[in-house]
């Protein structure tokens, strides 16, 4: 892995695990159900504009579309609606780190309906990973973590991984910028009646408001999408989802340092648990697949 790769993946972490902060500030001002079909709604037409310039066709393969619809569905609409609508109950740290548990059941769900090998450090990392999930959880469940807020995002990160597995199919064919423009249309869409079936379109304009909704759209939104694909493009989709084992520390670091949310000792064990069980599994899948 060259230092550019090393580079663009640290900066697809940061941008991955600052969502959950600006999210938090925007669902504080707006609907978050009606904020969010309105990013992807942005979000989806640059995307397709930029695709159109790259000479990329609407043309999508069978498994592509299916991939799409699913991805759309799975993570748009249900991860991030539902992470949105929680993040008015709970830290944006907190869903940071139930989020960053995906990797660990992506894990689970390719040996148990796929048929993947897990090698021993695999599963020692599975078995940590989930480990120090339940010491953050139970620690936040004692200090008075809403329930309901948490059972929303298990939810979304049970969809994520739906929508993961489902995206390693839309890989051959072509055309990833219109995928990945296509799935923001198709969440878009999907959120649009529930937000407008579910809440009111009350609005506190604020500079903070703007600001985090604009970040959103564009960085973790846009900027992040098109960097994972090129690390994908560049050294594979093994040795970029290792990247992803920053996150449970950076969603938390910016969080504490941005919304100035409070640590205890048991979420930063916990966050050291879960980090290295992510790294356990990641080079697990490195080794298996050289």
């Amino acid at each position: 892995m060259d230092i550019r790769a090393i580079l663009m993946g640290l900066a697809f972490a940061v941008m991955w695990s600052s969502a959950f902060t600006s999210a938090r500030i925007i669902v504080a001002d707006a609907p978050p159900l009606m904020a969010l079909a309105f990013r992807f709604a942005i979000s989806g037409a640059l995307a397709v504009l930029i695709a159109r310039w790259m000479g990329q066709s609407w043309r999508l393969t069978a498994p592509q579309w299916r991939a799409t619809i699913i991805f759309g569905i799975c993570q748009n609409a249900l991860y991030l609606g539902l992470n949105f609508v929680a993040m008015q109950r709970i830290e944006a740290s907190l869903a940071a780190i139930i989020a960053s548990s995906m990797p660990l059941l992506v894990g689970v769900a390719g040996w148990a309906f796929a048929g993947q090998r897990i090698s021993p450090l695999g599963l020692i990392g599975l078995i940590a990973g989930f480990f120090g999930v339940v010491i953050i959880m139970g620690a936040r469940l004692d200090a008075g973590a809403d329930l309901y807020g948490i059972g929303l995002c298990l939810l979304g990160v049970l969809s994520l991984t739906v929508a993961t597995l489902a995206l390693r199919n839309a890989s051959s064919g072509g055309n990833f910028m219109m995928v990945v423009g296509l799935q923001m249309l198709i969440g878009s869409a999907a959120l649009w009646p529930a937000g407008l079936l579910l809440e009111t379109p009350e609005v506190t304009l604020s500079t903070r408001l703007i600001l985090a909704f604009i970040y959103t759209t564009l960085v973790p939104g846009l900027a992040a999408t098109l960097v994972w694909f090129w690390l994908v493009n560049r050294i594979g989709a093994v040795k970029a989802a290792t990247f992803h084992f920053l996150n449970p520390f950076l969603g938390v670091a910016i969080a504490a340092v941005i919304l100035s949310e409070t640590l205890g000792a048991m979420d930063i064990i916990g966050v050291i648990i879960i980090t290295c069980g992510i790294l356990a599994v990641q080079i697990s899948r490195q080794t298996g697949s050289t």
